[in-house]
């Protein structure tokens, strides 16, 4: 055994300094990974304009200022909320069963396409949002609307 004593222990530790008023107060997302990957584009969708004011705020400030631009990012996470509660109240059995897709294959969107297709679909028909993927070349079909997968997996679990 190290004689050496630990600096750290596992307490949690708070910042009790409040924020200035003029930061808007706002609830976390409160979601993990995978439910945040199933609902991404269409938070990008619906937040586009949010998403690019936080970042032209943190361009102006050269990568800095996590204070002057805490307004803007409230906005950002205040916005993905709000998509988020809007897909659970509209689409919940299939956002869980992407999202849980997603959870037990190591977040592989490839492995969840039967399953992001009937997201999509029920997103777009009640929310209006569609996934688009930026950057994609425009001639050319999306890799989440081809019929057939570059990659996919039998019934077996062997990637074919």
């Amino acid at each position: 055994m190290a004689a050496r004593q630990p600096r750290f222990n596992q307490a949690v530790l708070i910042d009790t300094t409040p924020l200035p008023e003029s930061i808007p107060k706002v609830e976390e997302v409160g979601a993990s990974s995978a439910p945040l990957m199933s609902a991404s584009y269409f938070i990008g969708a619906r937040c586009k304009a949010y998403n690019d004011d936080y970042m032209m705020c943190k361009t102006e400030a050269h990568g800095r200022g996590e204070f002057e631009c805490m307004k803007e990012g409230r906005k950002v996470t205040r916005c993905a909320a709000s998509v988020i509660d809007d897909i659970t109240k509209n689409c919940l059995q299939e956002f869980r069963n992407h999202w849980e897709c997603l959870e037990d294959n190591n977040q592989q969107l490839w492995q969840c396409r039967k399953w992001e297709w009937k997201l999509n679909g029920c997103v777009y028909h009640k929310l209006g949002l569609e996934k688009k993927i930026p950057g994609a070349p425009e001639h050319e079909t999306p890799v989440h609307l081809r019929k057939r997968q570059i990659y996919s997996q039998n019934e077996k679990g062997v990637i074919t």
